[in-house]
């Protein structure tokens, strides 16, 4: 009867150990998406580094770019540190999924795909997709003309889904720079790309013989954090920091300071 009485409360111990560790946990997971990254101090984001002018390096080496300010001024106006770090576009989003990231700053497009995976700010950007050939080039006028061809662009990006639903083969680059090398050596027939960075890539190389064709969707860049229900107080300060941004005008100068244009109106 001992034996059988220290095993029941041994048993009884165990449920009770597993359930306090499990309530604790509970309790940890109570804080909600804005609420950790106060804690932690820092808001960490997700970003190219090499995708002009949205984010890249200047002369000097520093990290700048149109979504590398906002970034930071949104962490300013939270009241915690800004933590950027530097991957591919591939990772940036996969850094969300697994909490690597708090968010992204990189132009990214606001999808029903995504949605289904991310929640999102409003929107604070508004860009053109571009279809993009190289100067010599007159077999390819529109999307349906991508049928049987190829074309260079990350292989996750929204650019190479639409790509591909018009039948063309995607070869997968990393940079726009590398981008613009495959299509113009001749690997790659097309790119499409958003507008502004085929605007500043031409400020930058205007002997480039490349050429836009067409204009092809209009896409709302957002900023995303993995869906559930706890990312509604930040959300609501990213957007209220935008709100306050686009008020005062400092949104609209920032947009005119790398694109020489303003993007955020709708």
């Amino acid at each position: 009867m001992k034996n059988t009485a220290k095993k029941a409360f041994a048993l009884i111990l165990a449920i009770v150990t597993v359930l306090s560790l499990s309530l604790s946990g509970c309790k940890k997971s109570d804080k909600d998406l804005l609420a950790r990254i106060k804690e932690k101090g820092t808001l960490e984001m997700g970003t190219e580094g090499d995708w002009a002018p949205w984010t890249y390096h200047d002369q000097d080496d520093n990290l700048v770019g149109f979504d590398v300010e906002l970034g930071k001024a949104v962490a300013e106006y939270i009241g915690v540190e800004a933590k950027i770090s530097e991957t591919d576009w591939d990772s940036i989003l996969a850094g969300v999924d697994s909490g690597r990231f708090d968010t992204a700053f990189n132009g990214v497009a606001y999808t029903e795909e995504r949605a289904k995976k991310y929640d999102f700010s409003k929107p604070y950007a508004f860009v053109d997709t571009v279809l993009i050939v190289r100067e010599d080039t007159t077999d390819i006028n529109s999307l349906d003309d991508l049928k049987g061809k190829k074309t260079a662009n990350t292989i996750s990006s929204q650019y190479a889904k639409i790509a591909e639903e018009h039948g063309a083969t995607v070869v997968g680059v990393n940079t726009i720079l590398e981008t613009i090398e495959q299509l113009v050596t001749g690997r790659v027939d097309a790119t499409l790309n958003a507008a502004v960075s085929f605007n500043d890539y031409i400020k930058e190389h205007p002997e480039a013989p490349i050429k836009v064709v067409a204009t092809v969707a209009r896409e709302q860049v957002v900023c995303p954090v993995k869906k559930g229900d706890d990312t509604k107080s930040f959300l609501d300060q990213v957007n209220a920091c935008i709100d306050e941004m686009r008020a005062s005008g400092k949104l609209a100068e920032l947009s005119e300071k790398y694109y020489g244009m303003d993007i955020t109106k709708e």
